[in-house]
């Protein structure tokens, strides 16, 4: 009797946890994901995705199990410049007639600092058709609940710096274009329904 009581206990406690589980989507009206690079070691250059989808699944209201997944459109690259963005999207860079999607979900989340909103973050990041492991620093900036469309809203900032190179964008020459980018990703998230 003491084991199966043992088992249903487990049972319901692991349902009711299961039930917890929260998805939250990106709110593009008030998301962004940015880049910058050094040109010819001296000017940043700055540019943005702007189309790309975001979803964060948690079980805990600090976040602390977060899964983070991304999926951008690579062709609505912005840096202001025509010429560069076409540039940006051929074969020389990100190729995006045949790698359109750039992907990450993330794969750890770890607070490391003692502060209960900032992590490191671990992901499989996927551009131009690679996949490599990267680590970033991500911001728990808070929760509200937001009287105007009547949902609750969370906010990140997600910082980082990754190795173009590795992915294959651009000559591996870091003269005229870095080989490190800095990655800057804001985001406001509503809560959806609780996941069945």
């Amino acid at each position: 009797m003491k084991k199966l009581l043992a088992i249903l206990f487990v049972l319901i406690s692991a349902g009711y946890s299961f039930a917890q589980t929260t998805k939250w989507k990106d709110d593009p009206d008030h998301s962004k994901l940015t880049f910058t690079v050094t040109h010819r070691g001296f000017s940043s250059i700055f540019g943005l995705f702007q189309k790309f989808d975001a979803t964060v699944t948690s079980s805990k209201p600090d976040f602390s199990d977060a899964v983070f997944e991304l999926s951008t459109d690579v062709a609505s690259i912005n840096t202001e410049v025509k010429m560069r963005d076409e540039h940006l999207r051929s074969p020389d860079f990100f190729n995006v007639a045949k790698y359109p999607t750039m992907t990450f979900k993330s794969t750890s989340i770890v607070n490391t600092t003692g502060m209960k909103d900032r992590f490191r973050i671990t992901g499989d990041l996927t551009m131009r058709g690679v996949t490599k492991s990267v680590t970033m620093d991500l911001w728990y900036r808070g929760t509200v609940d937001d009287a105007i469309p009547q949902k609750t809203k969370a906010g990140f900032q997600l910082t980082g710096v990754i190795n173009r190179v590795d992915f294959g964008v651009g000559a591996t020459d870091p003269f005229d274009i870095s080989t490190e980018v800095m990655i800057k990703a804001d985001g406001e998230f509503f809560k959806t329904q609780p996941q069945n």
